[in-house]
């Protein structure tokens, strides 16, 4: 036995049969038990914590953040609401002075002569076929007509009006 050396009483080399009997390869995580699975851990958690006088019981701050989500989505909701009624009202009053600019054109064209027919009768016709009625008409010097009208459809803000004055070029 020359070269070799010999361990000790009590203590033993590594890579010894002794160390892999006390050293398994790998160790299998514990099973855990039923209804209290934690994922990526082993060990059981604690499902139960302290109610708020500080007795075991469910969580006070349980299912607050469903009411959260909740809350956050009624915001969304509204937010969109209004944005669509906005967009309508927008809509509205764009249909009313495009009303109120063909009903001035066509009475200042009856006016002048170039079309037939009483320039706010002509100017009613027109608006009629554009969903609006005249709320006034007036006829200026120099030729001019001002038309104001306002759409038989209301929206919750109320009528869309519009306002046009037409005549000849300058």
């Amino acid at each position: 036995m020359t070269g070799q050396r010999t361990p000790e009483p009590g203590h033993s080399e590594p890579g010894t049969r002794e160390q892999r009997i006390q050293k398994p390869r790998h160790s299998l995580p514990r099973a855990p038990e039923p209804g209290n699975l934690n994922p990526g851990n082993a060990e059981p958690r604690n499902l139960k914590r302290p109610g708020p006088q500080g007795l075991p019981g469910r969580s006070p701050e349980r299912g607050s953040g469903t009411i959260l989500a909740a809350g956050l989505g009624m915001v969304v909701m509204v937010a969109m609401a209004l944005m669509l009624l906005l967009a309508q009202s927008a809509v509205m009053a764009s249909r009313a002075a495009a009303a109120a600019d063909l009903a001035a054109l066509a009475a200042a064209d009856a006016l002048r002569g170039i079309s037939p027919g009483v320039p706010c009768s002509v100017a009613a016709d027109v608006a009629g076929r554009q969903g609006a009625k005249i709320v006034s008409c007036t006829e200026g010097g120099g030729e001019t007509v001002e038309i104001r009208t306002e759409l038989l459809n209301r929206s919750m803000f109320g009528a869309a009006t519009g306002h046009a004055r037409a005549g000849p070029p300058p």
